[in-house]
């Protein structure tokens, strides 16, 4: 079972929105909070991110070709040749439609700086725990060797963005979603056994990967304490202060969520009736579900559906 894949998948409302933005110093390009998680891979050249928020917290990031930055929050910040150079927000007359994707073109005669930048629309109402202890940003140099799929996937956008063809149009979104698990997964193999903690530790822990593994397995099934202990080898006392170390919450308070999780996302996506919704999540009667489903969402499944349907 692939947990890293199906947190995301729960989380996402949309596919991802990008643009090819090209720089020549000096730049300076204000991009404002996004709803979800921000992103972007420098193509070529080099620039400064500034945050906008936490100054004193998050100082200047200088990133060069290959960079890759992950903002976990959508958090606004500015991108730039140069700290000090002021920045500016991006206006209608500086985007150029295009296939496979659009392009911004900012800044005077200088050196040239290519990004691609964009945003992964994903529910941050509701967060996964997987996602909510990631770093606000994530910075992951350029590293052909530690992480070669990252930095494989990086050149195979460069040649589709700088030569596109027939087919780069379906290619190019494609790599874009995929460069979300890349980016992630990157950043968790990069932490030392010593220093992991949280789900960078859970999902390599022999004990309570196993039980998080027939959670998601298996939402529906009528799960304990006792029988995922027995699943992960331990004490029920000790796979509980286990579990509750690592994922940050006890077990099956891990278990609702990720049921009421995957009601959502099958309400969001499928025309799947409430009582099989129900059945599906554990719950023994549509009455019950709901119920749960209410007091977690603030709504009835059936409004829910509606709703998000109409959005």
């Amino acid at each position: 079972m692939d947990i890293l894949t199906e947190a995301l998948a729960s989380m996402r409302t949309g596919r991802p929105a990008s643009v090819r933005t090209t720089g020549r110093a000096p730049f300076g390009l204000r991009l404002p909070p996004v709803a979800g998680a921000g992103f972007h891979v420098v193509l070529s050249g080099a620039c400064w991110l500034v945050p906008l928020e936490d100054a004193a917290h998050q100082p200047p990031l200088p990133l060069g070709p290959g960079d890759v930055v992950f903002l976990r929050d959508g958090r606004g910040h500015i991108l730039a040749d140069h700290p000090d150079t002021p920045a500016e927000v991006e206006r209608a007359s500086q985007f150029s439609p295009g296939s496979p994707l659009g392009t911004v073109t900012i800044g005077g005669d200088g050196p040239r700086t290519d990004l691609l930048c964009g945003n992964y629309h994903l529910d941050q109402a509701r967060p996964h725990p997987l996602v909510r202890q990631l770093p606000e940003i994530i910075h992951l140099p350029a590293n052909h060797v530690r992480h070669p799929e990252l930095a494989a996937a990086i050149q195979l956008l460069r040649t589709e963005l700088d030569q596109p063809r027939p087919g780069s149009a379906g290619i190019v979104p494609a790599l874009i979603d995929s460069l979300l698990l890349y980016i992630l997964r990157a950043w968790l193999e990069e932490r030392p056994a010593v220093q992991a903690k949280g789900w960078a530790a859970a999902l390599g822990d022999a004990a309570v990967a196993p039980a998080l593994a027939g959670i998601h397995e298996e939402p529906g099934a009528q799960w304990t304490v006792e029988l995922l202990a027995t699943r992960a080898g331990l004490s029920r006392a000790a796979f509980a202060r286990r579990f509750n170390d690592l994922v940050g919450e006890p077990p099956m308070a891990y278990l609702t969520r990720w049921r009421m999780t995957t009601a959502a996302q099958l309400l969001r996506e499928s025309e799947v009736p409430l009582s099989a919704v129900a059945a599906r999540t554990g719950y023994g009667s549509e009455y019950a579900f709901a119920k749960a489903f209410k007091r977690e969402y603030g709504q009835a499944p059936g409004g829910y559906r509606r709703e998000v349907r109409a959005a």
